[in-house]
This record gives structure tokens, C-alpha cells and sequence, in this order.
């Protein structure tokens, strides 16, 4: 996919980076702007201060001499390197002495602070640049000054009467100020065309980061969609939100192929497990319609045939509540359990079973220990794992046992069915035990389909337990372990 900028502009990572640098740009210029205000006051207010500084010193000279030792100060000060603006001038504006050449009209008018700044022209200043400005042979002409003078600097200033109607005034220039204001809206301009800059790089390749990451998510996408469920959508161990959403999607992927792995066993069992039982049905009935009977052998004849269809049903019912519980999709409510209670019930079920058989059947049950689950299918798991207890310790040297304990374990819950039978010696008979229609028995001398322990996984995985298989030296205990049920 070609990463166009006008492709880059559509993705979301280039949109939020285009809108963080607005709003940091609009942030940037009101705090810059703010503070060279704040700045600017401060510089006024401290000018005001060193004004009435001067003015104050200024009112005591005159009160001690008078108006010449006032204009001998005044003259004084104007000489000093880097001194404020001192102007005396007669009541009808004309200026008298200090270091002012010329001054905006009407700054004369008022008395007080100057509402706003005025440019002036400090004295010699015009003098000098007309000398270098204009030819030798152009002769010197009041306009021309006056125009000099006109083009001078900016100041603020306090205008005072004096008694004798004559005017003084004392300013400071607004250079340092105005240059402050220059330097800052240099910086700002240099930043923010900076940052654009870098926005907009940063927005750039953002953005293509982030298209290359979707194409490849896409590539993938089409890759499963076209029937390759191993496929994987690519994780790069960032730990962004791009990884998180492919983590997610890679274990929905997998409990997907679990699931359609699942329907491709169940198939492949009904079709060769099932066999065998729907062969014998149609034997016997053909064998029944075969020559003459009597009315007794086709009753029996049916009989049989009722029942095998009632053991059919039983298996068919069997594979679909595993199918169910493994999917985790079921009806089945769960609520608190005892499994003390559960036990006692499924053991007063099999006392006649076990009696009949010759085996003993025992119980380690304390008080009451309660779990979050459904009681029917728990008890439906542990009938399952009893009567399998009960069949297979048959047939050993010593006396046929089946004991049923209860208790806690740390967090867990572990209800323990073990037998003393010949058991399951080998790890991997162990761990296909639990697959469906996995008979071990050679001789097939026991009923059953080979359901049982798979539906009691299947159980025990939807109450997020487990079921282990383990040697019992001699003999099978098959243990089921559940979560401890917290109570709020």
C-alpha cells in the first residue's frame, strides 16, 4: 500500500497529532504572549518608579535654590551617560534646557503622565543624522530637523508646572522595553515555526507507523479469511494499543480453531464410534426378518433394539452437552453448591451399585464446602468418574475399593474419586483418557462409550476447574480441583 500524505491525513494517529499541535500552539502563544505583557507592565511600572525617583529629587532641589539651582541639576543630569529625558520649558512650550531636542506635539499640553507614548528626539541626535544622511551640498533647513525630529525615539513621561508657570518634564526612553517585546516575538516566531516544523514531521511519520502496522494487520486478516485459521495477526512487543487489540484477536482466533477442531473430532467420532452400534441394530432387525419367529423373539427382538436406540440417544445427548460445555455456550445457571452434600447424594446413588459388584464404596467427607457452579452437572461429572471407580477396580488381587474424599487445599477444592484396580500406568493413556470415545479396555468387556471422564473435562471446564488423572499405586484417582468460592 502506497503511503500517500493525503492517505497519512485520513489515519487517526495524523489527525490527533495534527490536533495536539493546535492546541499546544494556541497553548504556547497565549503563555508567550501573557508573559511578555507581564513583562512589559513590570518594565512600566519600574519606569514609572524611577521617574517619581527623579521627580522627588528634582522638588528638592528646587525647594532648596529655586529655579536656577533646579536648572543647574537639570543640565547636570542630562550629561550623565545613559540619563533619563530632563526638559525645562517656558509656558508657551519652548524649550529652555535639558536633553531633549524635540517632542511630539500636544506631550507639553497636559500635566500628569503621558497617556500614551510620544516619540522625541534627544538633543544633537537630528544633527547627526542629517549629516549622514543627506549630500554634502544640501543646505540645513528647520524642515529638515523638524522632520528628524519627528522620526526620534519613544518615551513615557511625567509633566509637572512649576510655580512660576514654566514646565518641566521627566521621562525615560522605552527602548529597553520595546526591544524585549522584539526579541520575544523573534523567539516565538522561531519556535513556532520550529515546532510546526516538527509537528509535522513527527505527523508524518506517525501516521505512516501506524499504516504500516494496519497493513500488516490486514494482510493477515485476508489470510485467515482466506481458510488458513493458523494464522496469526503480528504482535511487535510494543505493548501499544495495536498490540493489545492483536493479542485479543489472536486468542479469539485460537478458541475459534479450538472449537472448529472440536466439530472435526465429533464428526470424526459419531462417524466411526457410532458405526458399530447402528451396524448391530440393522443385524438384528435384518436376522429378525429373516425366516419365521415366534412372537416372543420379536419382542425381544424389539426390546433390544429399544434399547440399543435408548444407549444411541444417551451418546448423541452426551456429545452435545460436551460440545456445549467446551464452547462455554450453556443454559445451565450456577449458583452456590455444596459439595459435601453433592457427594453424600452421588455415594447413597451407588452404595446398591457398588454392594452388587462386591466393591467397597467409602467417603472422607467433613463439613460443608460450598463452590460456585452448577449442581446437576456437577453431580452428572462425579456419577460419571463413581461408576467408572466402581467398574474398573474389579478384577485385581485385592479387595475391590472406592474411596471418595473432601478437602481443602490452599485455594483450591479437591474432591479425589480413587480406585485400587489395575489402573492406567502410562502418562499418555492418562491424558487421552478424557478424549471422547478413548476406551483403554482392550476387551471391551465393560458397557460404556467412552464418554464419561470427557464429559466430567468438559464439566469441569466450564466451572473454570480441573480434572487430573493421576497413579494410585495401585489403582486411578481422578481428582477434581476447584476454585476456592470467594463470599462478599
Amino acid at each position: 500500500m502506497a503511503l500517500s500524505v493525503p492517505a497519512i491525513m485520513k489515519t487517526t494517529a495524523a489527525r490527533l497529532s495534527a490536533l495536539y499541535l493546535l492546541l499546544f500552539a494556541i497553548c504556547a502563544v497565549a503563555l508567550v504572549f501573557y508573559m511578555t505583557s507581564l513583562s512589559a507592565r513590570m518594565l512600566t511600572a519600574q519606569t514609572q518608579e524611577t521617574i517619581n525617583d527623579e521627580v522627588l529629587g528634582l522638588a528638592r532641589a528646587y525647594q532648596r535654590g529655586g529655579l536656577p539651582v533646579l536648572v543647574r541639576v537639570v543640565e547636570q543630569r542630562s550629561r550623565q551617560p545613559g540619563a533619563n529625558l530632563y526638559l525645562i520649558a517656558d509656558a508657551n512650550g519652548q524649550i529652555l534646557t535639558g536633553n531633549v531636542q524635540s517632542l511630539e506635539p500636544g506631550v507639553l499640553d497636559a500635566e500628569g503622565w503621558t497617556s500614551s507614548p510620544f516619540s522625541y528626539q534627544r538633543f544633537g541626535e537630528g544633527e547627526l543624522e542629517r549629516q549622514r544622511n543627506l549630500p554634502a551640498d544640501q543646505s540645513n533647513t528647520p524642515t529638515d530637523v523638524q522632520a528628524q525630529g519627528e522620526k526620534g525615539h519613544n518615551a513615557i513621561a511625567l509633566v509637572l508646572r512649576l510655580p512660576n508657570q514654566m514646565i518641566m518634564l521627566v521621562g525615560r526612553d522605552l527602548g529597553e522595553p520595546e526591544r524585549f517585546r522584539a526579541v520575544i516575538r523573534r523567539a516565538l516566531t522561531l519556535a513556532l515555526g520550529m515546532m510546526g516544523l516538527g509537528g509535522l514531521l513527527i505527523w508524518f511519520f506517525v501516521g505512516r507507523a501506524a499504516l504500516k502496522r494496519i497493513d500488516s494487520v490486514s494482510k493477515a486478516s485476508r489470510r485467515i479469511m482466506g481458510g488458513d485459521l493458523s494464522g496469526r495477526l503480528p504482535v511487535t512487543g510494543a505493548g501499544d494499543e495495536f498490540d493489545r487489540l492483536s493479542e485479543n484477536l489472536n486468542a479469539m482466533l485460537a478458541r475459534i480453531a479450538t472449537l472448529n477442531e472440536g466439530l472435526k473430532q465429533v464428526s470424526d467420532n459419531i462417524a466411526h464410534d457410532l458405526k458399530t452400534p447402528l451396524t448391530r441394530l440393522r443385524n438384528r432387525a435384518e436376522a429378525t426378518l429373516s425366516g419365521k419367529h415366534k412372537t416372543t423373539d420379536y419382542r425381544q427382538a424389539l426390546e433390544g433394539t429399544i434399547a440399543e436406540s435408548d444407549q444411541l440417544i444417551k451418546t448423541f445427548n452426551a456429545i452435545l452437552m460436551i460440545s456445549r460445555l467446551e464452547a462455554g455456550y450453556s443454559s445451565e445457571n450456577t449458583n452456590r453448591v455444596d459439595l459435601a452434600q453433592a457427594v453424600r447424594d452421588v455415594v447413597e446413588l451407588y452404595e446398591p451399585v457398588a454392594e452388587e459388584a462386591g466393591v467397597s464404596l467409602e467417603t472422607d467427607v467433613g463439613e460443608a464446602v460450598f463452590v460456585n457452579g452448577n449442581r446437576e452437572l456437577i453431580g452428572q461429572a462425579l456419577s460419571n468418574i463413581v461408576d467408572n471407580a466402581i467398574k474398573y477396580s474389579t478384577g485385581a488381587n485385592a479387595q475391590p475399593a472406592v474411596r471418595v474424599t473432601l478437602e481443602r487445599a490452599g485455594t483450591e477444592i479437591k474432591l479425589a474419586v480413587a480406585d485400587n484396580g489395575h489402573g492406567i500406568p502410562d502418562d499418555g493413556d492418562r491424558s487421552r483418557a478424557t478424549e471422547r470415545f478413548v476406551r483403554l479396555e482392550k476387551s471391551r468387556s465393560q458397557p460404556g462409550s467412552g464418554l464419561g471422564l470427557s464429559l466430567a473435562k468438559a464439566v469441569m471446564t466450564f466451572h473454570n476447574a480441573r480434572l487430573d488423572l493421576l497413579s494410585g499405586n495401585p489403582g486411578l484417582s481422578v481428582v477434581m480441583s476447584f476454585p476456592v468460592r470467594e463470599d462478599h
